[in-house]
């Protein structure tokens, strides 16, 4: 009798531990596989919008013949990187005539759930295709119709074609309406001038844009066009104030008249605005004191620069960062 007992014991045990052994093996089935570091495969992981630099505008600008992605985000007042992540432009930052960009963050993307990976498999889960991320604009990669309209005349070519044989230089600024390909000889480049006191502030020497003048306008950041006014006589040579690369050209910018900015680095752009005449073109490497325009009075009713200091999209004033006369 207590053989049997034993055993009717015995058996219902060992159903037991059989049970909890196949449960805990269910458990682990259902373990969640980190992806890889970098991967983007689940909606926590992928990058998020970072917060504006400057104050948002709204709405949208049609790209017309001549704009630059730097001149469009001064015009409306914003860094020129938000509005290139606004609308999924990658450097070199090409848009073309007819192109409407948004002047807003988009909408926060919905990414599609991510199916875990296999238990036991060592590969992290694929990147979600609709994670934001940013690559070079191609022909073979249209952008969103919502916000860039098709490329004219553009060539297709396989997602997976080597790069093109001749890609513009990292200077190039890429300009509506014209090719990107730099021109096969390179404009004269002016003798910078040495002499002129300077001053470092934020990682950039900073001098003067112009030898003598009157300083006839003070900055105040509320004004249309916030920067400082310094008078003269035209023709008086415009200076370049720091090291940096031409951005803008032109004189497309209501109330600038022939203007001219320069990006020192990814954080600062100064302008040179009411010129007499240009002396420098887009994706031209300056120096501090190189000439780069002639005083004048267009978009204005005297001869003076208008010169503007702008950090991460705001202006600031240039009196901060100018040496003391």
């Amino acid at each position: 009798m207590l053989a049997r007992m034993d055993h009717s014991v015995r058996f219902p045990c060992l159903f037991v531990v059989a049970a909890l052994l196949a449960g805990c093996g269910t458990m682990r089935s259902s373990v969640v596989i980190e992806p890889a570091a970098g991967s983007y495969s689940s909606p926590a992981a992928v990058p998020a919008s970072r917060v504006a630099r400057t104050p948002i505008p709204g709405g949208s600008y049609v790209v017309a013949k001549g704009d630059t992605l730097y001149s469009i985000a001064f015009r409306n007042g914003v860094d020129f990187r938000d509005l290139a992540q606004w609308n999924a432009i990658a450097v070199p930052y090409t848009i073309w005539p007819g192109q409407r960009l948004t002047l807003s963050p988009p909408a926060a993307a919905k990414v599609a759930p991510h199916a875990p990976a296999p238990v036991g498999s060592s590969r992290a889960p694929s990147v979600v295709a609709s994670a934001p991320v940013f690559e070079p604009v191609t022909a073979s990669t249209p952008a969103p119709s919502a916000t860039v309209a098709a490329r004219p005349h553009a060539q297709a070519a396989p997602a997976t074609s080597a790069p093109h044989a001749s890609p513009a230089p990292a200077d190039a600024v890429p300009v509506a309406g014209v090719s990107v390909t730099p021109p096969a000889k390179a404009p004269p480049i002016a003798k910078p001038v040495v002499a002129g006191a300077a001053r470092e502030v934020s990682g950039v020497s900073w001098r003067w844009p112009v030898e003598g003048g009157s300083l006839v306008g003070r900055f105040n950041s509320s004004d249309a066009i916030p920067g400082i006014e310094i008078a003269g006589n035209s023709g008086d040579p415009v200076r370049a104030a720091a090291d940096g690369v031409v951005v803008y050209s032109g004189n497309g910018l209501v109330g600038y008249g022939e203007l001219v900015i320069i990006k020192h680095n990814d954080s600062f752009l100064s302008a040179y605005g009411h010129n007499r005449k240009r002396l420098v073109k887009e994706g031209q490497r300056v120096t501090a004191g190189q000439q780069i325009a002639e005083m004048g009075s267009t978009g204005t009713t005297r001869n003076e620069l208008e010169f503007q200091i702008r950090k991460n999209g705001n202006p600031v004033d240039p009196l901060s960062y100018l040496p003391p006369r």
